[in-house]
């Protein structure tokens, strides 16, 4: 039997069949092509280290959500596992999409000074790779033989709190004052906002479930704390590392604060979680309705 005042999932299982639902191979990327081809080294390098650590990243919890979806359908939270049904896909249609955008625009990934393909995981740095190749997988593979709420909320901070909510929200943002506000590669431009729409509903459920979590065992909002802190330094290790690659930051980006504005959203979330506390959940229900349509998601 599904749980009670679980509707909230539903709410943005609706948000991602409309708008939500869109096809990477809809975008034109004819002015895409041409815009790459007067990039600068620089900014080239900027949309190449972007587009290689979303389309990894989305590659990677293609492969790793399923255990999630798994332990929150035996709870027998049936509306739950129908949204996260929409995050599987969701990242699916992400990677489609960079894969598409490095295929079409970068030409495969080939580099016209060698001939040979790029090796773009030079930019996963270490940072990167202890996020993305270790923390994530390990966090959503330890729910195939551990379905415990507080190994439900570890994996929950590791995908949602910080993936989605730092990493993506704030690379998406780069893209866009990178691209949109100089008038280039309009395509992918246009794909970025419907990604952005996707991981903001990702985020919403991620706090939600949180949220949940903890307000019914508050001995859980310590480990969600910890395991928060500690994945932050390497969520904005990533940020940092993509800052200090460029003596000019490409696109005129030098007055952006992507890693001060990423660390006010998370502050913003923990301190929304830390409230759950003792909280029922039809309050945290309606808490998590409102940022949803205050936010559009």
């Amino acid at each position: 039997m599904p749980h009670a005042s679980s509707t909230l999932p539903l709410r943005l299982y609706a948000k991602a069949k409309s708008p939500g639902v869109w096809n990477p191979r809809d975008f034109d990327l004819t002015q895409d092509i041409l815009d790459w081809q007067w990039l600068n080294d620089n900014e080239r390098d900027l949309v190449l280290r972007l587009t290689s650590m979303f389309q990894a990243g989305a590659e990677t919890i293609t492969h790793e959500l399923s255990p999630l979806i798994t332990v929150i359908a035996a709870e027998g939270r049936r509306e739950e596992e129908t949204y996260l049904t929409t995050c599987l896909a969701d990242e699916t249609k992400h990677a489609d999409f960079f894969r598409r955008l490095l295929n079409e625009v970068v030409r495969g990934g080939i580099d016209p000074s060698t001939g040979k393909p790029l090796d773009l995981t030079r930019y996963h740095t270490a940072n990167y790779r202890a996020l993305f190749y270790e923390a994530l997988p390990r966090a959503l593979r330890r729910l195939r033989t551990d379905a415990s709420p507080a190994a439900q909320a570890q994996a929950a901070v590791t995908y949602h709190l910080i993936g989605a909510g730092v990493l993506a929200e704030t690379g998406y943002h780069a893209y866009l004052a990178a691209l949109e506000k100089n008038g280039l590669l309009p395509g992918a431009c246009k794909a970025i906002h419907g990604l952005q729409q996707d991981e903001a509903r990702h985020v919403a459920y991620g706090v939600y479930l949180l949220a949940r979590l903890v307000a019914a065992d508050d001995r859980l909002w310590q480990a969600v704390e910890a395991k928060a802190n500690e994945l932050l330094p390497l969520a904005l290790g990533i940020i940092g590392d993509a800052c200090a690659s460029y003596a000019a930051p490409p696109f005129g980006l030098r007055r952006v604060n992507f890693a001060g504005d990423a660390n006010a959203r998370f502050q913003k979330r923990l301190a929304r979680l830390a409230r759950a506390r003792g909280q029922t959940l039809d309050a945290i229900v309606r808490a998590t309705r409102a940022v949803i349509e205050q936010d559009d998601v």
